[in-house]
């Protein structure tokens, strides 16, 4: 965090309690013309920042998607609940790690078990999305896709997805963009994406061309990008998945070549991998494609990214809720 919080912004606010209880929703499923869409759910990351806290809630130093943050619940089992709003659950695929399957199993129980897909290790999100990706074109090539991260706070859920689901609509007519979701700050912060919209989309109240897309910018320029209207990128993204597979081959050719024999060569996938760098896809994707992207903006919803301790007991404090692992009771709390 780089400031002070903006005036004017409102947070969302409820009845004090000392934890967060996370209502999984009832989800009707999609009509027949909706059965291309697929949800893609982002689960490779180690959370190193915030192992600390995990240690303290799990006994052990664990990814923080899985950790029950949400009291209860797993941010990860969050995002499946969530995604159910997109696509059923026979339609929703998570990527994981090869070392996480002992964590995600029992949370991962509602999911086909095809739907699982197990890179050999992470290296981070770029190498994680393509790698999945590669993996849904074998038997949906034409799928529209809505890609979740699973380590994120996300209050409103039915607000939330409407979001998402007016993007899936945007992207139906506008076959070659991608769409982003944005949140409107309500602080700097200088380990976010930001976004900065550009003109309106014709008969659109959110939609927005995007003029540039900023990865991790210093306090200075993130509050210049925030005086113009900028927002804050959640990297949920909807698009069609054979689009952004050819921008990927494009911006990234060896990777992708890499990455492709990978996905139809698992006895040779731990070898590929074990050879790859490191990247990230906001970094070395998004912020190259501005004028590909069409971002969605929201200011309804309470967003963190919980990478860090501090951003985690700031959403509770927002709520005015008192985190439950630092209640006089939480070592009866403190499983997994």
């Amino acid at each position: 965090m780089c400031g002070s919080q903006f005036p004017g912004i409102k947070k969302m606010s409820t009845s004090a309690k000392s934890i967060i209880h996370y209502k999984f929703p009832k989800v009707k499923q999609p009509p027949r013309e909706l059965s291309n869409r697929l949800a893609l759910l982002l689960a490779g990351g180690d959370g190193q920042r915030l192992q600390e806290l995990t240690s303290k809630i799990a006994g052990a130093p664990i990814p923080k998607q899985y950790c029950r943050l949400l009291r209860g619940s797993s941010l990860l089992e969050a995002t499946i609940s969530r995604a159910q709003f997109f696509a059923p659950s026979e339609r929703i695929s998570v990527v994981i790690n090869r070392n996480h399957l002992p964590l995600a199993k029992d949370q991962i129980n509602t999911l086909s078990e095809s739907n699982i897909i197990v890179q050999p290790r992470n290296r981070d999100t770029g190498p994680g999305m393509i790698y999945a990706l590669l993996h849904l074109e074998r038997s949906n090539p034409d799928a529209t896709v809505a890609v979740f991260p699973t380590d994120h706070y996300i209050s409103r859920d039915w607000t939330f997805m409407a979001h998402v689901n007016r993007a899936a609509i945007t992207a139906s007519h506008l076959p070659d963009k991608i769409g982003i979701l944005g949140i409107v700050p309500d602080g700097i912060e200088s380990g976010y994406g930001y976004i900065l919209p550009s003109g309106r989309l014709q008969k659109s109240d959110d939609a927005y061309h995007v003029e540039a897309f900023t990865e991790k910018p210093n306090c200075d320029v993130a509050r210049a990008i925030i005086a113009r209207g900028g927002l804050w990128n959640t990297l949920v993204m909807v698009f069609r998945l054979s689009r952004m597979l050819e921008l990927l081959q494009e911006l990234v050719p060896l990777e992708f070549e890499k990455l492709s024999k990978a996905a139809v060569s698992p006895n040779t996938a731990a070898e590929i991998y074990s050879a790859l760098a490191s990247w990230n896809f906001s970094t070395r994707v998004l912020s190259q494609i501005p004028e590909h992207l069409v971002v969605h903006r929201v200011a309804n919803v309470h967003w963190s990214d919980w990478g860090t301790r501090e951003s985690v007991e700031r959403t509770y404090r927002d709520l005015k809720l008192v985190p439950f692992w630092n209640s006089p009771d939480s070592r009866t709390h403190c499983k997994i």
